[in-house]
């Protein structure tokens, strides 16, 4: 009786992690459902981002619904976001664009209208964002074709995308406005932003995504009205990755653009890399906190479009609102983690 004592404990330990890991696999039997709102091209991490996000894809742990290039003072992101998708195998993967300038970093930093135009290269179809559907109406679009609460918003760049949406007028895609088509249809709201806001001496800060480039205004009115969860990101900014790409084809597009911004900002290599604040947001919506990153709990975000924004913890907001952080100590494994990924072939090239 002694004697089977210890086999009797370790087949319930092995029943109990077969149901852990049962119920891991039905987890990701459901892939996130993503659309992916993104500056492409003020900075390079952008495009590892969304080679992230595909990466997820490929592992059936994500659906990119559509991708959204929210920028408009250089008008070439649209088609480097068709690229990457290209190169991935999703080239279907629908593309809006904002197709005004009134926000948006004036400087090409990524040499993104060189990219775009390289056509022959890359087999993008949109080149200017006028040539990629209007993104408001993308959103509407599709919105309008998925179940209710079933969307991950996920903005790794500006919040002019996101406020047009919210703001909308119903149309042909939907008899809703902009503001019920949201509370209908998104689960949640995944932010790249607001970085340092959470800080002990309680002081504003003001970080690129939220406050430059002309967003100040939009993402007040974003941070104040948005009618589902919000999950503020501040991670990465540690966490160096890029070097991984010198190992991958010549013709990569992510490849390509790490090395065109690295040069042209700084003249800096893919040794050098970048940090991964967008990844870390994709890594988020995809994974949750996981092993990297660190939910620190609800709370609200005050923002002033002067002063800049400070998190408040235990302040109930409109809805609830949640900041993540990544954990002390991961810096180097993050960043081992998520350089393997965004090198990892596409799955339509692996043998």
């Amino acid at each position: 009786m002694l004697k089977s004592f210890p086999v009797l404990i370790l087949t319930v330990i092995l029943l109990i992690f077969s149901c852990q890991s049962g119920n891991q696999s039905s987890y990701r039997q459901e892939p996130e459902k993503i659309i992916f709102d993104t500056d492409m091209g003020s900075d390079c991490d952008d495009a590892g981002a969304l080679a992230l996000l595909h990466f997820f894809e490929d592992m059936g742990q994500a659906d990119i619904l559509g991708c959204i290039y929210s920028s408009g003072k250089v008008p070439y992101g649209a088609g480097i976001v068709q690229a990457i998708n290209i190169r991935y195998g999703r080239g279907n993967i629908p593309v809006g664009a904002n197709h005004g300038n009134r926000v948006g970093d004036s400087i090409d930093k990524m040499s993104a209208e060189k990219l775009a135009k390289d056509t022959a290269a890359f087999q993008n179809t949109i080149v200017h964002n006028r040539d990629a559907m209007e993104q408001t109406r993308l959103n509407r679009k599709l919105l309008a074709e998925q179940e209710n609460k079933s969307v991950t918003y996920l903005t790794v760049g500006h919040t002019k995308g996101l406020y047009d949406l919210l703001t909308s007028e119903p149309d042909d895609f939907s008899p809703l406005t902009g503001a019920e088509l949201v509370k209908k249809k998104i689960k949640r709201w995944v932010a790249l932003g607001a970085l340092g806001a959470r800080n002990k001496a309680n002081q504003y800060t003001k970080d690129w995504n939220f406050f430059f480039n002309g967003t100040a205004r939009y993402t007040k009115y974003l941070v104040e009205n948005f009618p589902a969860p919000v999950y503020y990101i501040d991670a990465g900014s540690n966490v160096m990755t890029g070097k991984s790409l010198k190992h991958t084809s010549p013709g990569n597009i992510v490849r390509t653009a790490y090395r065109d911004w690295l040069w042209r900002y700084g003249n800096n290599t893919l040794d050098d890399q970048r940090p991964s604040w967008d990844l870390a947001a994709v890594y988020f919506a995809v994974n949750g906190p996981a092993i990297y990153l660190k939910n620190q709990g609800n709370g609200r975000l005050e923002f002033d479009v002067d002063k800049g924004c400070r998190w408040h913890d235990e302040e109930e907001g409109k809805v609830k609102q949640a900041y993540i952080s990544q954990r002390e100590g991961v810096s180097e494994r993050f960043a081992d983690y998520l350089n393997r990924r965004i090198a990892k072939p596409p799955k339509l090239l692996q043998k």
